[in-house]
C-alpha cells in the first residue's frame, strides 16, 4: 500500500507539472526569448568650459521635455554681451550720420541741377558765360561722385552693423546653451557634477534614462528571427508581475548574428544563430506608467511570428495604469 501509495503521489506529482507546461505552452507562431527592460541614456553636457551654477533636480527625479536641469555661470559671457550691443548701438549711430550725410548731399545735387539750368538759359540769352555754366556741371558731376561715395560708405556700415547684431545673437546662443535643459521625458540616473565645479566643453553634468524609448532585447534562433516582421506584436512579462503583459511591436531585428560558433558550415549549426530582436513599450503605455517604470527589470519577451496566431489566455491579460485600477475600484464599490 505504501508503494502504491508512493506511485500514485509521483505520477500526481509529474502529472500536475506536465499539465502546467501545457497550460504555459506557446502555441507555434510565437516565439519568446529571455531580457529586461531597458531605455536609452542621454547625458546633459554644456557645450563650452564654464562652472557649475545651480543643479535642479537629484538622482531618481523624474524631468519633462524643456525643464532646466543644470544652470551655469555666464558672469563673463554677459559681459561680453554688453560690450557687443553697444557695438550694436554705436555702428548704428554711424549709420545714422551717414544716412544724413547722405541727405544732404542729395541737396546739394538739386541745387547744382538748377544752377545748371539757370546758366544754360543765361548762356542761351547771352546773359552768362560759358565758363559758368562750366564750372555749373562741374560742381553737379563733383557732387554727384561724393553721392556715390557716401552710399557706398553706407553700405559698409550697414554691413558693420549686421556684423554686430550676429555677435550679439551668437553670444546671446552661447548664454542660451548655458542653461542645460533635458531633451526628453526621463529620470535622472546619476548627477555627476556639483555647485561650483568647472565642466570641460562636453563633461558631463548628469546622465538621464530616457523614458520615451523604453524596450526589451531578447535573441531569437535564425529560424524564427527570419520569420519576425518588423511591427510584429509582441509581449513584455516582467519578472515581479505575475499574470499579467504589456503590450509593444517590434522595431528591430538584427541584420547579423551576435552568437556565431566558429565554423557555419552544416544546417543544424546555422540553426545555432541568434540575432537580436527589439521589443518596443509604445508611447502612450510608457506615459501610464511614467511613475512606476524601472528600468534593469528582468523578463521575458514574446513575439508573434504569424500574425494569424493568437495570444494564449495567459498572454492577453495586460498592465492597466494604477489610476484606472482606483476609477475600477471606486466605480465597482459605488456601483454603475
Amino acid at each position: 500500500m505504501i508503494i502504491v501509495a508512493a506511485v500514485v503521489g509521483i505520477g500526481g506529482y509529474f502529472g500536475y507539472q506536465y499539465w502546467l507546461s501545457r497550460q504555459n505552452a506557446l502555441p507555434a507562431g510565437i516565439a519568446s526569448g529571455n531580457g529586461r527592460v531597458e531605455a536609452k541614456l542621454v547625458d546633459i553636457s554644456p557645450k563650452e568650459s564654464l562652472r557649475v551654477k545651480e543643479i535642479r533636480f537629484q538622482e531618481g527625479d523624474l524631468v519633462k521635455p524643456g525643464d532646466i536641469c543644470v544652470l551655469m555661470d555666464t558672469n563673463t559671457i554677459e559681459a561680453q554681451l554688453e560690450e557687443a550691443k553697444l557695438n550694436v548701438v554705436a555702428t548704428q549711430e554711424k549709420e545714422a550720420v551717414e544716412k544724413a550725410t547722405i541727405e544732404r548731399i542729395k541737396a546739394q545735387i538739386e541745387l547744382a541741377k538748377v544752377e545748371v539750368v539757370r546758366s544754360k538759359n543765361l548762356v542761351a540769352q547771352r546773359a552768362g558765360s560759358q565758363r559758368e555754366l562750366d564750372v555749373r556741371n562741374t560742381q553737379l558731376k563733383t557732387t554727384t561722385a561724393s553721392l556715390q561715395e557716401e552710399e557706398a560708405k553706407l553700405r559698409t556700415i550697414l554691413q558693420e552693423v549686421a556684423v554686430a547684431q550676429a555677435k550679439v545673437a551668437t553670444i546671446q546662443t552661447r548664454i542660451d546653451d548655458a542653461t542645460l535643459r533635458s531633451p526628453v521625458l526621463g529620470r535622472v540616473l546619476y548627477k555627476l557634477a556639483e555647485v561650483g565645479e568647472v565642466l570641460a566643453a562636453g563633461g558631463k553634468a548628469m546622465t538621464l534614462v530616457n523614458l520615451q524609448d523604453v524596450y526589451m532585447e531578447i535573441y531569437l534562433p535564425a529560424a524564427d528571427a527570419a520569420r519576425v516582421r518588423l511591427g510584429a506584436q509582441a509581449r513584455i512579462v516582467p519578472d515581479h508581475v505575475e499574470g499579467r503583459t504589456v503590450a509593444g511591436y517590434v522595431s528591430f531585428v538584427s541584420p547579423e548574428a551576435q552568437f556565431t560558433p566558429k565554423q557555419v558550415e552544416t544546417r543544424s549549426e546555422r540553426e545555432k544563430l541568434m540575432f537580436r530582436v527589439k521589443i518596443k513599450v509604445p508611447e502612450k503605455t510608457v506615459s501610464a506608467f511614467i511613475e512606476y517604470l524601472k528600468t534593469g527589470v528582468r523578463g521575458v519577451g514574446y513575439v508573434k511570428l504569424d500574425d494569424s496566431v493568437e495570444w494564449p489566455s495567459w498572454l492577453q491579460k495586460t498592465l492597466e495604469p494604477p489610476e484606472t485600477n482606483g476609477k475600477a475600484a471606486a466605480a465597482k464599490e459605488n456601483g454603475p
